[in-house]
């Protein structure tokens, strides 16, 4: 699987470690960004690692900021993104599973290096069921977008 990744400069430290564990089990990694500690704004990385899923050339987002919210919020922002924010074993692999997540966003300042661990693997092996129930709302999540998107009135 293809995951691309990135962060701010509050998730630096931790993207090496989620780069290497991604490797480690067979992960190709798409790094983009940020490469140094100085701060950038996580919102140009987000759309980067977004439209690197949505054009195909990754299966599957990981967002490492401070917290994991600002990257979520800014994934969100963008059509067909399904972006969530796991700190445990079990919303890493149900937002798949039951959301069809295609962006896991971790905050650096919440979870270590040991942790972010699991929260990939779980995320990574994860699929989105086949249940009816479960395709039936992100269908309407999709509803939702192109609704709001309608609504939206051009400058």
């Amino acid at each position: 699987m293809i995951i691309a990744l990135g962060c701010d400069h509050a998730g630096f430290h931790l993207k090496t470690a989620v780069a290497e564990h991604l490797k480690s089990i067979g992960c190709d990694v798409v790094d983009h960004g940020c490469y140094s500690a100085d701060a950038v704004d996580f919102p140009d990385i987000a759309r980067l690692v977004c439209h690197s899923v949505l054009r195909g050339e990754a299966a599957r987002g990981i967002m490492v900021c401070g917290t994991g919210v600002g990257a979520s919020i800014a994934a969100n922002k963008i059509p067909g993104i399904r972006a969530a924010v796991c700190h445990d074993y079990h919303s890493a692999h149900q937002s798949v599973e039951h959301d069809d997540v295609n962006v896991m966003c971790v905050g650096a300042q919440i979870v270590g290096a040991w942790l972010v661990k699991d929260l990939i693997s779980s995320y990574v092996t994860a699929t989105f069921s086949t249940e009816e129930q479960f395709r039936r709302r992100v269908e309407k999540l999709a509803v939702l977008e192109r609704e709001a998107a309608s609504m939206i009135k051009p400058e």
